[in-house]
């Protein structure tokens, strides 16, 4: 058993307007190359996950958000350790601008039933189910007035 194990945390936003989520396409030089995934990265040594997230969303894709509960959790094991991807729910504040590709491949939105799970980084998959089960009712507070945050697993 190795002893140079460690933790590496991620945050993804999950940012909804007009009932379509914002995904990401990872850089050709990125590992998965090419896979989606919810846009966000590494949360750094005594960073807040939150605080992570809002200066990871403005380096990627020049936006400004607000930050709001955890909707879902995915642990990966790996040969060097563990992954814990934390996703929040985001909301893109009134005077932010459009999201644009600056740190990404490309950007979409697209509607839950839109989303293939074999098209995303595995660590994201859990968060494309949980989405396209909640898309029946609710997705998340659309629109970029509506607080994101009012939705949580477990809603009805």
């Amino acid at each position: 058993m190795s002893t140079n194990t460690r933790t590496l945390w991620v945050v993804a936003g999950v940012i909804v307007e007009d009932d379509r989520v914002l995904i990401a396409q990872r850089n050709e030089d990125d590992e998965l190359a090419g896979a989606w995934e919810f846009p966000g990265g590494k949360v750094e040594r005594g960073e807040d996950p939150r605080a992570a997230l809002s200066r990871e969303l403005r380096e990627e894709l020049g936006v400004e958000v607000e930050v709001g509960e955890i909707l879902e959790l995915s642990f990966e094991a790996r040969s060097d350790g563990a992954l814990v991807l934390l996703f929040f729910a985001a909301r893109r504040l009134g005077d932010s601008p459009p999201p644009r590709a600056i740190d990404a491949a490309a950007l979409a939105w697209a509607r839950p039933a839109e989303l293939r799970p074999e098209d995303f980084a595995p660590a994201d998959r859990v968060m494309v189910r949980l989405l396209q089960g909640r898309s029946r009712g609710r997705l998340l507070a659309s629109g970029r007035d509506a607080a994101a945050s009012s939705w949580h697993p477990g809603a009805t």
